[in-house]
């Protein structure tokens, strides 16, 4: 079983898949060389970064990220300032220093390779590193990129023989693999959703100190909203596109009478544009379940849980009953835009809000999952086609459209008086098969969609 807190990490824009996935990597290679006794004497590091990691690899900010990786940066903890100076620094001085090895000659042009015709089998993100002494490579990996900073080796990814039995632990009081089995769980031990998470987050530490993280995630969201409503400027990249976020704020506190029914609409579009800004600017997000869809469940949780004060009770519950929903969709399918198109990314986290929000609301299990399944239904073939590669448009707007989605599915959910006749393990599956139908060139590689029908600026 997943935890909470995989499903939400700390790390910094723009692209969970393509910035925390490849710091994650850089430094896991360099453990892994360490392990291996021969760091010490190398000479030079390769980057090899394939598929997608490739072909948005410079808008998402891949080369960037693997530099940081093998710099000992770590994504729940680096300050994006910092980060960038680092960064500037290896790319003027044409040094870098390995974590816990040598300082190395480091061209970037040179030594990260974007080799976007290289289409990977095992999964998009493909990223392959070298180490060498003089001329002879003494260290290689291949690793994956595999959605919301979740990262394998191709070995883990290699998919084993049918009698090849692999006794993994079992993490977890209550192991389920679908939301039927979730949901049955919860009816046998007369328990919410809420409560199976909760009890299986307590094989990992203490109740008061997973409070105490639910807590840092939710003050780490709340932040970001913040930074995102009061920073101004265009973004970076070249697209100019401007800030949006912070005027539309300006204007909401200037009209707190305002009785336009759609002004629900302006709060959750503002809450979510913030933190899609601060995504796209290389700011600090939460992957929710991932960075490109980070702005949907702050924007819902700040809404409706925070407006005025914090409900830190709801909150937690909001956070631990989204999470559950996301561990489905990682476990059954995929959080990668790279593999599913948006609906990986868009269509899961408001999946996630919408299940959070019903269960606030004190929605039954099965109006929960029924909330979930909606959020989904209606994002099923949403394709990630990032104009310039660039994590901007339609991104930022997009988490918008999702935060009001996620909060209509909800409402649905609970207003239901009939059982509905779509599960959301079906919508799942639907979701898997749908990606691996779609065509690559819409899933994160900007060659299809508005990519190539959009003019650069």
């Amino acid at each position: 079983m997943l935890s909470v807190f995989d499903v939400f990490k700390v790390g910094i824009g723009p692209s969970s898949s393509h910035t925390i996935g490849p710091m994650r990597i850089g430094a896991r290679f360099l453990s892994e060389a360490a392990d291996a006794g021969v760091l010490g004497g190398v000479s030079r590091v390769k980057v090899d970064l394939h598929g997608s990691l490739a072909l948005t690899g410079i808008g998402h900010g891949s080369d960037k990220a693997a530099i940081l990786g093998l710099m000992g940066f770590e994504p729940d903890s680096v300050d994006p300032d910092e980060a960038d100076a680092a960064v500037a620094r290896v790319r003027n001085e044409k040094r870098l220093q390995l974590t816990g090895g040598p300082e190395l000659d480091f061209d970037p042009a040179r030594d990260i390779d974007l080799r976007g015709d290289i289409i990977p089998e095992i999964h998009p993100n493909e990223m392959r590193l070298f180490l060498f002494a003089g001329d002879d490579c003494v260290f290689d990996q291949t690793y994956y990129s595999v959605g919301g900073g979740f990262i394998a080796s191709a070995v883990q990814l290699a998919k084993p023989a049918e009698n090849d039995m692999i006794n993994l632990p079992q993490r977890g009081k209550y192991q389920f693999g679908s939301a039927a089995e979730l949901i049955s769980i919860c009816r046998e031990n007369d328990l919410q959703i809420y409560d199976v998470i909760l009890a299986n987050e307590d094989e990992f530490r203490s109740r008061e100190q997973t409070r105490e993280k639910l807590y840092n995630v939710w003050a780490a969201m709340r932040d970001c909203i913040d930074r995102g409503l009061r920073t101004e400027g265009v973004l970076p990249g070249g697209l100019q596109v401007a800030r949006r976020a912070p005027a539309l704020f300006k204007k909401l506190l200037n009209a707190p009478m305002a009785n336009e029914r759609e002004q629900l609409f302006d709060w959750l579009n503002v809450y979510a544009m913030a933190v899609n800004e601060e995504n796209a600017a290389g700011g600090r997000v939460v992957t929710a379940p991932t960075n490109g869809a980070a702005g949907i469940i702050p924007a819902v949780l700040k809404h409706y849980c925070a407006l005025e004060e914090e409900n830190l009770p709801q909150i937690r519950k909001f956070l631990v009953t989204a999470a559950g929903i996301g561990m489905l969709y990682k476990q059954r399918a995929s959080i990668s835009g790279a593999e599913m198109g948006c609906q990986g990314e868009v269509g899961v986290a408001c999946s996630m809000a919408a299940a959070g929000l019903a269960a606030v609301w004190g929605g039954t299990n099965d109006q929960i999952e029924h909330a979930a399944e909606i959020g989904m239904e209606h994002n099923l073939g949403l394709t990630c086609d990032p104009v310039g590669g660039l994590v901007q448009i339609p991104c930022i707007e997009r988490n918008a459209i999702g935060a009001v989605k996620a909060v209509n599915a909800a409402r649905l959910a609970v207003n239901a008086s009939h059982p509905h006749k779509v599960s959301l393990d079906q919508v799942i599956e639907t979701m898997r098969q749908t990606g691996l139908d779609m065509s690559r060139k819409y899933k994160e590689t900007s060659e299809g969609g508005l990519a190539v029908n959009v003019i650069e600026c």
